[in-house]
């Protein structure tokens, strides 16, 4: 028997001061099982940085025609494309295509995300931004996920100040050009 996705609730009180976003948010996150918790952590944080009108989780990593996190227009089409991880170049390309805007944000190194794209055929390269963390940023609020999560998540100045669980986190967000 194949093991279901674990759901994890998280109750955000978002203050994103660089983008005038004030907004509470109760988000249900299903975390697959061949999905990691910082993953799923940096999946919450990409929806909490990028809300906005229109904004939904994708339907999970076993579905190879949506990312991540997309943001739709009244329309159904999708304007913004929000990859999670080390997406590779082609995927990129495609989104690209297709959405107004693509984004990565990335719990691993970044300038080993950005190596792996470096030289490939990717559309409009040049608008995709690759953001990332400090290093140990994501591993921290790993340690003190839980199933139901309490999270307060602040950005000014393109620095990123959480609590998560009544532990406090912070870190810059940094931005990396891929081509």
């Amino acid at each position: 028997m194949a093991i279901g996705a674990t759901i994890h609730t998280f109750t955000v009180q978002l203050a994103d001061v660089d983008r005038g976003v004030y907004d509470e948010l109760v988000l249900r996150v299903a975390r697959h099982p061949s999905e990691t918790d910082a993953y799923m952590a940096t999946r919450v944080l990409a929806y909490c940085l990028e809300h906005a009108e229109g904004i939904a989780f994708g339907e999970g990593v076993s579905s190879t025609d949506e990312p991540a996190v997309l943001v739709r227009d009244l329309t159904g089409a999708i304007t913004a494309w929000i990859e999670v991880g080390a997406p590779d170049a082609e995927r990129l390309h495609f989104a690209s295509k297709l959405a107004e805007r693509t984004a990565v944000y990335t719990h691993r190194d970044p300038a080993k995300v950005v190596a792996a794209l470096a030289g490939k055929t990717i559309h409009r390269a040049d608008d995709i931004v690759v953001h990332s963390f400090d290093p140990g940023f994501i591993d921290d609020l790993v340690r003190v996920l839980e199933r139901r999560n309490t999270m307060t998540v602040s950005v000014s100045d393109r620095h990123l100040y959480v609590d998560l669980n009544g532990s406090s986190f912070s870190s810059a967000v940094q931005d990396h050009a891929i081509a």
